[in-house]
This record gives structure tokens, sequence and C-alpha cells, in this order.
């Protein structure tokens, strides 16, 4: 979860476009958000129309996309007898997320301005796989290029699975941790990589040797 520290709202701004929102559901975010701190529990389509000039129906589809993005939870609370309560968890972890990878490329003294390269490896992702990426998987793209792949063996990593018949960014995963491996043992007779893609930010910040926040198990 964000830190007290860290204000929501801050990195909702800073990072929505990052992580694939655009305007309204960044606007039913916000309003979800302030009925939850005004004690609600269930955040119906019904609720929040009756504070947004936005149709039921629209904010309907907009829910259901953020549901479907990861970015939306709902929860059974115990303490109130199993009923259901709606969660924005999933997406306070996704912009911690980048919070914290952008504090390490910052720490690491690595340019913060990747922007071009990462727009050019999603480009060639989306062309040779044929469609839009999700934005769980330019996350993920985003974590091999923090974690020190160039933008060379990202897209190398892609056609390799591609020759295969692999399309899932799951065996792209698995094909750069191989390389890595492999680098690691030639040059030095061991490797010290392992598979940390399931795992939270902060075993990339670790392997970055510097660790700034201890912060809960994420996605």
């Amino acid at each position: 979860m964000i830190p007290d520290a860290l204000d929501f709202r801050y990195l909702l701004a800073e990072y929505y476009k990052r992580i694939g929102l655009d305007e309204t559901e960044l606007a039913v975010i916000i309003m979800i958000e302030h009925l939850i701190q005004q004690g609600n529990e269930l955040i119906t389509p019904d609720l929040l129309g009756l504070k947004m000039s936005l149709s039921t129906e629209t904010i309907d589809k907009t829910m259901a996309g953020l549901l479907n993005k990861g970015l939306l939870d709902y929860t059974y609370n115990s303490a109130t007898s199993g009923s259901m309560a709606t969660s924005l968890k999933p997406l306070k972890q996704r912009l911690y997320r980048e919070f914290q990878l952008d504090l390490a490329n910052e720490q690491n003294g690595k340019s913060v301005d990747i922007t071009s390269q990462l727009e050019n490896i999603f480009a060639v992702y989306q062309k040779e796989l044929g469609r839009f990426l999700s934005p769980a998987e330019t996350q993920r793209i985003r974590e091999w290029f923090d974690y020190g792949y160039s933008e060379q063996m990202i897209i190398d990593a892609l056609h390799e699975a591609l020759s295969k018949k692999r399309r899932s960014i799951r065996s792209i995963d698995k094909i750069l941790l191989q390389w890595a491996t492999s680098d690691d043992v030639a040059k030095e007779g061991f490797s010290t990589k392992k598979e940390s893609w399931d795992q939270d930010v902060s075993q990339t910040i670790e392997i970055a040797k510097k660790q700034w926040f201890k912060f809960d198990d994420e996605e």
C-alpha cells in the first residue's frame, strides 16, 4: 500500500497516463476514493451517478474496464458479516510501484528520460503481437528496462519468443532471465539472478543494491 507520507491523489495525477488510464477513468477513480473516505463500502454506478455528471451507463462501463485492468477490486469485509466492499488497493499498489521504479532510477544514476526507448519497445511489441499492450504488460516491460536489460535485448527476446511460437510476456520473461543467467555464468562462473518478476518492486531495488522502502506484496 501507499505509505501515509505519499499522497494517493498526487501519485494518481503523476502516473495515470503512464499506466494507461484516461480522464474518464481518472474522474471515476477520484470519486470512488472520495466515497470510500466518506465511509461507503460498496460503490455502485448508481451511487457514483448521484455525484457525477457522467451517465450511469458510462460509469458502469468505466468501472468494468478498471476491473478488467486489475486496478479495481471487490472484497468481503468480515467485520461486517461478510458484506462486499469496493477496493482501490490494486491501483494504489500499481501507483506505488511506478513511484518506486522512478526512485530506483534516480538513486542509481540512470537517466529518467527513457521515454523514447520505451515508446520504441512498445511500438515493436504491438506491431509484432498485432494488438495493443495491456497496462500490466507495459508495466512489466518497464521493469525489464529498470532491471538493466537494454532496448535491443528486450526486442530480441520478443523475436526469440515468437520464433518458438510463444506470445506471452511471461515467456519473454523467461528468455531474458535465461540470457542474463547465461551471461553471468560465462563472465563470473555463477549467477546471482533469479526469477523475480512475480515479486514486488522491492526485489528490483534490492538487486540494484539499494532498498529505501518496505511495502506489501503486489500482484
